[in-house]
């Protein structure tokens, strides 16, 4: 199978050896799923960067954020009797689910949209509060009205949510709190109010009943969300059959509001795909592509800390042209062009 992605001969446009860890005694395991914004000339990332601890023969270290936002380490003998650690990604001690590393969010800004840097008068975002204890992932930025809006996940022991900051300048953050409670994750704001509204789609969870499907809602603040609609399921037996999630702030077009978003098969493979929703009212979805725009063929896209995976939530957009940065392989930021038109001609 092919895609209709032309990727950077650039790629992969950053490395965890490429940045310095955010403390000693942490090292840099994997940068993911960076935000995409432009501001001040230039093209911006806030990438996740996600860490962890140097391991030792015979004990399991791990990382958690305590509530003043500062690294603990946690170690436990690998022999503990309470010790589950058979994924790579989650532990589980004592009953509790621990991450085995531990995010926080970077900006690295552009000329060139391929060579990225840090500035250090852009310090990197950490999660605060007991419901961001296990750090803050894969934040989507919509700018609306010269603010802009970070929506990002939010994790703790308590579960998995919605957190929002929201800034003028990249220096100054307000902090809005959790917008979605557990579990809830992949929300993004649309760049537009319509009718007066704002506008999300998001993603609940369920391991009882239903799946993880993309929602909508709206809300007349940007806090509190209401009017929730069920917009996109996975499908049996494709490419996007165990779990569906928005990428980036949708789209504007002539012929409705253009989503990129990312579908899991039952063997973890990530790939991305495209819908449209109506322009006044986008609860209606109009069409959705039947096969994937992009799926993981390249050596970093297949090979990494969590590999066939491509995932993105971030892009600009320039006539035509939509350039998505995305994280392949749970490890590496590249990025690809699209031609918007050839996207939309793939809708069915």
């Amino acid at each position: 199978m092919t895609d209709i992605a032309r990727r950077f001969p650039e790629n992969p446009l950053l490395l965890p050896k490429d940045l310095a860890p955010s403390r000693e005694g942490l090292q840099i395991i994997s940068l993911l799923n960076p935000g995409v914004f432009r501001f001040e000339e230039k093209i911006w990332m806030i990438v996740r960067v996600a860490e962890g601890v140097e391991q030792k023969e015979g004990v399991l270290f791990f990382p958690a954020l305590n509530v003043a936002g500062d690294t603990e380490i946690i170690e436990v003998p690998l022999n503990d009797p309470d010790l589950i650690a058979s994924d790579a990604r989650v532990i589980s001690y004592k009953g509790l689910d621990y991450l085995t590393t531990v995010s926080h969010l970077r900006l690295l800004s552009s000329t060139d949209g391929i060579h990225f840097q840090e500035d250090p008068a852009y310090p990197p975002l950490f999660g605060k509060g007991e419901l961001e204890r296990f750090g803050i992932e894969d934040c989507r930025v919509t700018l609306m009205e010269d603010m802009y809006y970070l929506t990002y996940t939010a994790v703790s022991d308590s579960g998995v949510g919605v957190g929002l900051r929201s800034t003028t300048d990249w220096r100054h953050f307000e902090n809005g709190g959790m917008i979605l409670p557990p579990h809830n994750k992949d929300c993004a704001i649309f760049e537009e109010k319509i009718n007066g509204k704002y506008y999300c789609l998001h993603r609940p969870s369920s391991k009882e009943i239903g799946g993880n499907y993309i929602w909508l809602a709206e809300s007349s603040d940007a806090r509190r969300w209401g009017n929730h609609r069920c917009l996109i399921k996975t499908r049996p037996g494709m490419w996007d059959s165990a779990r569906v999630g928005a990428g980036a702030a949708p789209i504007r077009t002539k012929h409705g509001w253009l989503e990129i978003y990312h579908g899991a098969d039952a063997e973890h493979r990530y790939c991305l795909g495209a819908f449209l929703m109506d322009l006044d009212d986008p609860g209606k979805v109009i069409a959705r592509t039947k096969e994937p725009i992009m799926i993981p063929t390249e050596s970093y896209e297949l090979s990494g800390f969590f590999g066939y995976v491509v995932f993105t939530n971030g892009h600009v957009v320039d006539g035509d042209q939509l350039t998505i940065y995305y994280g392949a392989a749970d490890e590496f930021v590249c990025g690809a062009h699209f031609s918007i038109a050839e996207i939309l001609n793939l809708l069915r």
